[in-house]
C-alpha cells in the first residue's frame, strides 16, 4: 500500500516513515502544502496522512481543495491542536479520521489499517481474511487453518494488497504504483517473481493470471 505523509516536522516525519516502512507501506513524504496539493491529487495513493500546520498552504485548505477536485482517497489528519472546533472543521472539510499529537505510533498504524479496510468495504472485518487465509499485519505472516505461513517483506506487501482487493483483476502497472513509492524503480519482472513465490506457498490457484490484463486474487487455496 502506498501512502503520502505530509508533515513539516522533520524528526517526526523521519520516525513515522521508518515505522510505516517497517509495516510494509511505501511512503512518499512532503513538507509543504503547495507540493501536497499537486502530488496528492495526481499520484495513486491508498491513504494520505496530513498535518494541519503546514507552510505554503494550510492543511485544512489542502484537504478542502482535494475534496473539491473529486479526490476520494482516505485522509487521516494529524494536528498538535486539540480543540473540538478544529476537529469539526477538519471533518467538514472531508477528513476520514483525526489524530492529535502526541500519539503512540501503534495507534496511528491501527487507524491506518482500519481506514484502508473501510475504504474497501471491509469496515466490519477486524483483520484481513480472504480465500481461506488470515493475514496477521502485526507479525507480517499469513495463516491457513491455524497454521502459520512465513512471508518475506515483499510477499507480505503484495499479499496484503491482493487481500484488500479480492476478485479484482489488477495489472502489473497498477500493482507497481501501489506497492512502491515514487522514488523506487518499478520492475514488473520482480512482481512476477513475488507472485510465483506466493503461489508456491499458498497454492497456484489462489492467484490467477489473466493474460494481457494482470492478476486476480481469490481462487481456491490448495
Amino acid at each position: 500500500m502506498r501512502l503520502l505523509l505530509v508533515e513539516d516536522n522533520v524528526p517526526l516525519a523521519d520516525e513515522l516513515i521508518q515505522g510505516l516502512q517497517r509495516q510494509g507501506y511505501a511512503v512518499d513524504w512532503l513538507a509543504d502544502g503547495r507540493d501536497a496539493l499537486y502530488q496528492g491529487s495526481s499520484e495513486p495513493y491508498d491513504l494520505i496522512v496530513l498535518d494541519l500546520g503546514l507552510p505554503g498552504v494550510p492543511g485544512l485548505e489542502v484537504l478542502a481543495q482535494w475534496r473539491a477536485g473529486g479526490l476520494v482517497t482516505p485522509v487521516l489528519i494529524l494536528t498538535a491542536r486539540s480543540s473540538w472546533a478544529e476537529r469539526i472543521e477538519g471533518l467538514k472539510a472531508g477528513a476520514d479520521d483525526y489524530l492529535s499529537k502526541p500519539f503512540h505510533p501503534e495507534e496511528l498504524l491501527l487507524r491506518i489499517q482500519s481506514l484502508l479496510r473501510r475504504a474497501r468495504g471491509l469496515a466490519n472485518q477486524p483483520t484481513l481474511e480472504a480465500a481461506g487465509l488470515h493475514l496477521d499485519e502485526g507479525r507480517q505472516c499469513v495463516s491457513r487453518a491455524g497454521e502459520d505461513i512465513q512471508l518475506t517483506a515483499a510477499e507480505f506487501r503484495l499479499l496484503r494488497y491482493f487481500m484488500l482487493h479480492p476478485q479484482q483483476i489488477l495489472s502489473k502497472s497498477h500493482l507497481a504504483e501501489h506497492l512502491y513509492n515514487g522514488e523506487t524503480e518499478r520492475d514488473s519482472n520482480v512482481l512476477e517473481v513475488h507472485v510465483n513465490h506466493l503461489r508456491r506457498k499458498l497454492g497456484r490457484s489462489v492467484i490467477e493470471t489473466h493474460r494481457g490484463q494482470g492478476y486476480r486474487f481469490g481462487g481456491v487455496v490448495e
